[in-house]
């Protein structure tokens, strides 16, 4: 029992050294202005933050949304494939993509996805 009560003792002070040494070691010691400054989409935060943004990032930001979420409804389709007779999968993951290749037709003729205009 004391050997034991001794190999923890020991494996706790080896831990609680090994986390001082590594905090001290991890600090930095030079502080930049730019390095301790929250990141704002490439802005300063210093200024005022009644900057106008373009609306065509928003909206580019809003497509990236839909089609990653496409994403993560479509991959389980794949593995309910085997449990659903194909004519009902077929068509589930058929018209879902049509929806939103129609949607990604409408932002392609409202111009959404030019960055040049």
């Amino acid at each position: 029992m004391k050997i034991l009560m001794f190999s923890f003792c020991i494996s706790v002070l080896i831990s609680s050294a090994l986390i001082l040494v590594s905090t001290l070691f991890s600090k930095k010691t030079v502080l930049d202005r730019e390095k301790t400054s929250p990141f704002e989409c490439g802005f300063d935060p210093k200024n005022t933050s009644r900057i106008p943004f373009s609306i065509r990032f928003f909206l580019i930001a809003i497509v990236f949304l839909i089609f990653d979420i496409e994403i993560s409804i479509l991959l389980p389709l794949g593995l309910i494939s085997n449990s659903i007779p194909p004519l009902i999968w077929m068509t589930t993951g058929g018209l879902f993509l049509l929806v939103v290749t129609v949607g990604l037709y409408y932002e392609w003729k409202e111009s959404t996805l030019d960055w040049i205009t």
